[in-house]
């Protein structure tokens, strides 16, 4: 127990730790080479009306909007490019699992099955599993196969039943969406990824085009109908699932795409990530097992999203020069890196304790009180982490203050599920 303890705050702190994906920004451009062995990702005219699939749209680097930046000259080759970034495997011996898991010090491969995996960064679907887990607790309604808590939840067949909605529900938010979600980002990030990260599947030509449009057609449509399966399942007259998935989806689309792009707006971007990983999991959870028929269900999961909007700052402030270089309103950019690590202190504090004082008030001072000893460690890290130096302390502070949040988010969803609100 202890391990598997020891394993998911690990992997919690890792999953909303700045990825390479959300915050490699740069403000140099790309130059062109037709002659180019390292970067394959420019296909011919003809190659790009084959693997051109809407609204998923091949481009070539030579019309990127980087090229406006003229930070790098033109004539630079992609092989010197390709130089910039070399892949410098971890030397602990993990470069295998960070492979698999999508995370940087990975292993090289050709196994097209291990890239494809990589493009969904399973390091990143943690939180969304954990998140349906909330909302499974939030409902108040899910089964056991033998509660060691209440003599009246032990019904073996029921609690199988609802263990396995559980796992596709988290099969839905984790390999599925969140896959989708990963390698549409990827996809629309390859330009820049050539150059911070040119060895990352899709600027490397590890996959080709038409291979990474499959994927994200496949795990959008394969996600959307396990949805729709979820909600037959649950017996449910709208397909309370069904819309989730679709507007997630929808969401995760503007963020990584143009025009919209989301993630270029500091405050847009930075909310549509929190709510992402807090909001639609919790609500999917809860949907499967209960209903989001009260407005605490739907007000406290986006309180908790703004906390996540303060954990996203967080992967911005290393990105400061280059998201400046290319005009993009990141908070530290709008703010200063003083004024961003002030908002992110707050929104991810104030927000938590807006959430205690409500458990207290409807009657749960020991939720209330439980939440309060999370929420004061955060506040220690933040002092002695966030605040002084975020540039330098950014990891360390996720790593430290993050596992007390996601607790913090459960032990809300355990008192929301466990309140009589009729009473």
């Amino acid at each position: 127990m202890k391990l598997l303890l020891a394993t998911t705050l690990a992997a919690q702190a890792v999953a909303f730790s700045p990825g390479p994906s959300l915050s490699a920004r740069s403000a140099s451009f790309v130059g062109s080479s037709s002659s180019s062995s390292t970067i394959n990702m420019i296909p011919q005219k003809k190659q790009q009306e084959e693997t051109t699939f809407f609204p998923f749209e091949s481009s070539s680097l030579t019309k990127s909007p980087l090229r406006s930046a003229n930070i790098v000259p033109a004539s630079e080759s992609d092989t010197a490019l390709a130089a910039k970034g070399p892949n410098e495997e971890a030397a602990d011996g993990s470069s295998d699992l960070r492979q698999l898991l999508g995370v940087k010090g990975a292993s090289e491969t050709t196994d097209i099955w291990k890239i494809r995996l990589q493009l969904t960064k399973p390091v990143t679907w943690v939180p969304l599993v954990w998140g349906v887990m909330c909302g499974a607790a939030a409902s108040g309604n899910y089964h056991w196969m033998w509660n060691p808590f209440d003599e009246t939840d032990r019904n073996v067949m029921l609690g199988l039943e609802d263990a396995a909605k559980g796992f596709v529900a988290m099969i839905l938010a984790g390999p599925f969406l969140t896959g989708y979600t990963q390698t549409i980002n990827d996809w629309y990030d390859r330009e820049i990824d050539a150059i911070n990260e040119p060895y990352r599947p899709i600027p490397s030509g590890k996959i080709s085009e038409g291979e990474v449009i499959f994927q994200i057609w496949f795990l959008l449509l394969g996600g959307l109908g396990i949805a729709y399966g979820l909600d037959v399942w649950a017996g449910h007259e709208f397909p309370t699932v069904l819309a989730l998935s679709i507007f997630g989806s929808f969401i995760s689309y503007i963020y990584s795409a143009p025009p919209l792009k989301l993630k270029q707006n500091g405050w847009a971007g930075n909310f549509a990530l929190g709510a992402s990983y807090i909001s639609l999991p919790w609500w999917c959870g809860q949907a499967v097992f209960g209903e989001l028929d009260k407005p605490v269900f739907w007000v406290l999961p986006i309180l908790y999203s703004v906390a996540g909007l303060g954990i996203a700052i967080v992967n911005d402030f290393k990105s400061i020069e280059g998201d400046r270089a290319l005009g993009l309103q990141s908070l530290p950019v709008a703010f200063g890196i003083d004024g961003a690590k002030w908002i992110c202190a707050g929104s991810v504090t104030v927000t938590q304790l807006g959430v205690a004082a409500y458990l207290y008030s409807i009657g749960e001072p020991t939720y209330a009180a439980i939440l309060l000893a999370l929420i004061l460690p955060q506040i220690y890290f933040q002092a002695t982490l966030l605040l002084p130096d975020p540039v330098a302390n950014d990891v360390k502070y996720q790593a430290s203050a993050q596992p007390f949040l996601v607790f913090g988010i459960l032990a809300t969803a355990l008192c929301v599920g466990h309140h009589d609100f009729s009473a």
